[in-house]
């Protein structure tokens, strides 16, 4: 994606970014979540990560999209209905067929950084997303041990990759994430 289109789907995206700041919500961290501090996101090799994005990415995601969102962005997202838009929602049905959740990795590091659905079916949990416009997970979703919640509601991993942000609604917490940012492949020399 040239950078010309990335800056006007970040301007345009940006309004989501921070909604909860807007109605006033309370993108607080108690248990179980885990708050996390700037420091996570200060400068590295490359961008707020060590490393670029992994390539190829799982679902046929955009690697330079991810790149972007993932490691030289804190503010913004991917359009929103982006997840709608890969290959998701085949793995999905899959899943669905199993009965079992999918687990979202880094897309830098391969960590596991969601698993999902918990304590809900893959009917809530799409409805829930195709109404927020992102793939929004929820506290017994997350992987705590890899994941943060910066002041603010910035939701990141504990590596400083930009993941999306907390907006909670009336049923709490919910983590509003970017596909790109949690299409990685499982890292199998760390587990």
């Amino acid at each position: 994606m040239k950078p010309c289109l990335f800056l006007l789907l970040s301007v345009i995206c940006a309004p989501y970014c921070d909604a909860g700041a807007w109605f006033g919500q309370d993108s607080g961290c108690t248990k179980p979540c885990v708050q996390g501090d700037e420091s996570i996101m200060s400068p590295k090799e490359h961008g707020t990560s060590r490393t670029p994005v992994q390539s190829p990415l799982r679902w046929g995601c955009d690697s330079q999209v991810a790149d972007q969102i993932c490691n030289f962005n804190r503010h913004y997202a991917e359009y929103s209905g982006y997840w709608q838009a890969t290959s998701f929602l085949e793995e999905v049905d899959t899943a669905v067929k199993e009965g079992t959740p999918i687990v979202f990795y880094d897309s830098n590091t391969g960590k596991p950084l969601f698993r999902a659905p918990v304590n809900r079916s893959w009917e809530e949990f799409l409805k829930e997303s195709r109404s927020h416009g992102w793939p929004s997970f929820r506290d017994d979703e997350v992987v705590w041990e890899n994941v943060r919640v910066l002041p603010g509601g910035e939701t990141v991993s504990v590596d400083g990759t930009h993941l999306g942000h907390n907006l909670p609604d009336s049923m709490g917490r919910r983590y509003c994430i970017n596909l790109v940012s949690v299409a990685g492949n499982p890292n199998t020399s760390r587990r």
